[in-house]
């Protein structure tokens, strides 16, 4: 049983995990090895205090120097869901469960939209998880969004599962490597069915399928956590950062504008001293 479990690679997430360690907490950091394609991505960064004109690749390699001489590692999984049970919480990443008796979200800002139907599919033909419900498709045939190169192993593990696998790559110079997957260069619109999955639309057509896996670094907010008060596309919080459901917190892009580094890691700083705060009223 963990303390805390942190959602998200950005400023926020790494700001979170550091203050938390100074803090002496017990936390799992759930994140990719590299900072937010967002940090290093960027340009220039002009406004943030004490690195004046820093390229993002610099700002992204002084955070991970940061959390690295602190000894501080993380959890290379994407959380697909988190539940409230018996006063804890339970996060599944993979095929794994995790508890912690407080969560904060840095999931930042999903810029893909989500498909029609895909939420009103999730669970009923609709998946983030390979291997968590890849079993359920052996032999069957799937259709695989693939959004990033990172994830390309697991789509050549689908398919190698499935009777046939339709992988739509969502990015240059894809290489995917089995006899059963038809790589399909189109964008789906749209998830349909009865009682589940059984069609992907395209703008001029559509397949047949049993079910629709969705390969994406992070799942929205209000997927992520079921009952969670969000406005606009973003999570609903208080001065402290907490959220509608008790022992949740958020900071970073995913609580609004402005999307700032110096923001996200301050809300980061705030999320991880309100968690401490949480876990000394449960004691």
């Amino acid at each position: 049983m963990y303390d805390v479990a942190i959602i998200g690679s950005g400023p926020a997430g790494i700001s979170a995990a550091i203050n938390l360690k100074i803090l002496n907490k017990n936390f799992i950091w759930f994140s990719s090895r590299t900072v937010s394609k967002k940090v290093g991505q960027a340009e220039f960064v002009k406004n943030y205090l004490g690195l004046p004109d820093v390229t993002g690749g610099e700002l992204a390699w002084t955070f991970r120097n940061h959390y690295e001489s602190m000894d501080i590692k993380p959890e290379e999984k994407t959380v697909t869901g988190v539940y409230r049970t018996e006063g804890h919480f339970t996060l599944l990443a993979g095929n794994e469960n995790y508890l912690a008796k407080c969560v904060i979200l840095c999931t930042g800002v999903q810029t893909e939209k989500p498909l029609e139907g895909e939420e009103e599919f999730l669970g009923r033909g609709v998946s983030y998880c390979a291997t968590c419900d890849g079993n359920l498709y052996k032999n069957k045939k799937i259709a695989v969004l693939c959004t990033d190169k990172q994830f390309e192993h697991e789509a050549e593990f689908l398919a190698e599962l499935s009777k046939k696998a339709y992988v739509m790559p969502m990015y240059r110079g894809y290489e995917i490597k089995s006899e059963k997957a038809e790589v399909i260069l189109k964008n789906p619109v749209k998830v349909s069915g009865g009682m589940k999955v059984d069609k992907i639309h395209f703008k001029d057509g559509f397949i047949e399928a049993d079910g629709l896996f969705i390969l994406r670094g992070s799942v929205s907010p209000a997927t992520l956590v079921h009952g969670l008060k969000t406005e606009g596309g973003h999570i609903s919080v208080a001065r402290d950062l907490s959220t509608n459901i008790k022992g949740i917190f958020a900071a970073g892009d995913c609580t609004g504008r402005p999307y700032q580094y110096a923001k996200s890691a301050g809300e980061g700083n705030i999320a991880a001293h309100s968690a401490v705060e949480y876990l000394a009223s449960l004691k």
